[in-house]
């Protein structure tokens, strides 16, 4: 497992983003234990399958909030699960047509203003993005929950007023990801994934997601609203709000090329 790499600083894009599917998976309870076991891994497989589908377009804004300040940006997203990714920056000016794009284990930045291609090294896959809360592997999603990690199911609670299952993930031995641990809250009904904390190897808690202003979106009932807080850091946090989003869109492998990230639009 990777040792976890923290920085303050805040990164121009470098992954982890809001935003790992399996669909119509179903578990036979063979022993108390191993139903247990089998039961959580299939309810954090239907909260990705829901929130991610196959494939997707999304349009979001993004708010950076740090104690004195802040800063919005307006972006596109296209999503090939799990193995493409590309999300387009349109608003502000200075940072309009800046694109990072994901394909397979290796994510590429797009800079119009020096008109470079950057490609992005696996150490870098826990930078801030745009010099938000965000992380490359965040954004783009480069580990798993589903596959990288083995999950428990610890009990249950309510969260915003919704009874959740509470869910630990460990990763596995062999599995490349950045977190020692994450805690999912996951409703029983919908399957909303509305409270995430992400743990490092010495299980300190570093910060948590919250999903919030529950909505039908593409034909599917889930939170538009995120937030992304630091535990460290008072007073700051990054705001996800997605506005469109449609699922199992007609996207192509091709679509996600370096050519193209010039040029979408």
């Amino acid at each position: 497992m990777k040792k976890s790499q923290f920085s303050s600083q805040p990164g121009l894009f470098l992954t982890g983003g809001p935003l790992l599917l399996l669909a119509g998976i179903f578990f036979f309870l063979i022993s108390p234990s191993d139903g247990i076991s089998q039961s959580a891994k299939g309810i954090v497989v239907k909260a990705n399958d829901l929130l991610h589908g196959k494939s997707s377009r999304a349009t979001a804004t993004m708010t950076v909030v740090k104690p004195d300040w802040s800063r919005k940006m307006s972006m596109k997203m296209w999503m090939l699960e799990p193995n493409y990714a590309m999300i387009l920056i349109t608003e502000p000016a200075k940072d309009k047509g800046t694109v990072t794009l994901k394909r397979r284990n290796e994510i590429w930045n797009w800079i119009p203003a020096v008109q470079r291609v950057i490609k992005i090294p696996p150490s870098m896959m826990m930078q801030p993005w745009m010099g938000s809360n965000f992380t490359n592997d965040d954004l783009v999603r480069e580990s798993s929950i589903v596959e990288d990690y083995t999950q428990k199911l610890m009990g249950e609670e309510q969260i915003e007023g919704y009874d959740c299952y509470k869910i630990q993930l460990l990763p596995k031995p062999e599995a490349g990801v950045v977190w020692g641990k994450v805690i999912m809250w996951i409703s029983k009904k919908n399957y909303l994934e509305l409270k995430t904390e992400y743990y490092d190897e010495d299980s300190t808690l570093v910060k948590y997601m919250t999903g919030s202003e529950v909505k039908d979106m593409g034909g599917r009932t889930l939170p538009s609203h995120w937030e992304m807080i630091p535990v460290d850091k008072p007073g700051e946090k990054t705001i996800l709000d997605y506005e469109s989003l449609e699922f199992n869109v007609n996207i192509k492998p091709s679509f996600f090329s370096e050519q193209n990230m010039k040029r979408v639009r």
